[in-house]
């Protein structure tokens, strides 16, 4: 079967590759580069195989609709997207361009190929707004309070019209903060990341706010899995992907603080404007549609991803 990662060297995209070529499937990987790495895809290119091929490729070029008839792909994951919310806030009208605009790119290419189904990346810490009461269900109002969580939203709007118009399949996969190997230490998204990199540095970290607010924080390899399970499961569903476990930044710290031997506390900074105060996804309807739970700690994500990081 041939399959196709959009953002396929970015972090999530890369280790869902090696996912799909382990298993046996033909993979193709468009990405521009602008946030993902070849070096991500180390290993899907040293194993010289003709079911891997690699385009780098703006989602936003019409070029996309005509590569994605031309390879005509089973499984489409669409993982390709500004992710940076405060890019987002200032550049409403970018962002529109690469989630929404880039999207339809796909969907259009998706309808000539005739494939049978799109696995989107949609963001649970966005789409949701702002909920009092986490771990949010699927079922919560849909407010999101950013341009990039407008866009998400937005592009699954547009994946029902195209199942219902069009007979394109999909599922929507509600994304908690993933965390794991290959994250960018540098990027606005990924705290563990950005923990991981400064502490191993011997480098002070910073906490904005009092550290309380709280995340989901989901390992790499369990989104991976919920991927590929989506590919014949969940049909038409937006399906949370997370623990269903809050976490707060504090606490994150401490315990990587304590994996790498520091004793030194965070710095303290003055919070993010718009920073959400609490996030977490209830699991539930992805353990029923999909078979799908969590299975890394996070004190094992942590460990492997700190592993990772020192392999550098």
């Amino acid at each position: 079967m041939r399959t196709m990662v959009t953002g396929g060297a970015g972090f999530i995209g890369s280790a869902l590759v090696d996912r799909l070529l382990a298993e046996g499937l033909e993979v193709d990987v468009v990405d521009d580069l602008s946030t993902g790495s070849l070096a991500n895809l180390a290993g899907a290119r040293a194993q010289r195989t003709r079911r891997f091929s690699f385009q780098r490729l703006d989602i936003r070029s019409p070029a996309v609709t005509d590569l994605v008839n031309h390879r005509r792909p089973q499984i489409i994951f669409h993982l390709a997207a500004q992710a940076d919310v405060r890019v987002s806030v200032a550049r409403p009208a970018s962002d529109a361009e690469v989630n929404i605009i880039g999207s339809l790119n796909v969907l259009q290419g998706a309808l000539g190929a005739k494939t049978k189904k799109i696995v989107f990346a949609s963001s649970g810490g966005t789409i949701y707004g702002a909920p009092e009461n986490p771990p949010v269900r699927e079922n919560h109002p849909q407010q999101p309070l950013s341009p990039y969580g407008v866009a998400k939203k937005t592009v699954t709007d547009y994946l029902h019209y195209y199942r219902e118009t069009h007979g394109l399949e999909y599922t929507s996969l509600a994304l908690a903060n993933v965390f794991g190997p290959r994250q960018d230490p540098n990027g606005e998204a990924g705290v563990v990341a950005i923990f991981a990199g400064k502490l191993l540095a011997k480098e002070r970290a910073t906490i904005f706010g009092d550290g309380n607010q709280t995340r989901d924080f989901v390992f790499v390899d369990d989104v991976v899995d919920a991927f590929v399970r989506a590919s014949d499961k969940g049909g038409g569903l937006l399906l949370n992907i997370g623990t269903g476990v809050e976490t707060s930044v504090r606490e994150l710290y401490d315990t990587m603080a304590r994996a790498t031997g520091t004793s030194e506390p965070a710095r303290a900074a003055p919070p993010r404007v718009g920073e959400l105060t609490r996030s977490a996804l209830d699991p539930g309807r992805a353990a029923i549609h999909l078979g799908w739970k969590p299975w890394t700690t996070l004190d094992d994500g942590i460990d492997r991803t700190l592993d990772w990081f020192r392999s550098r």
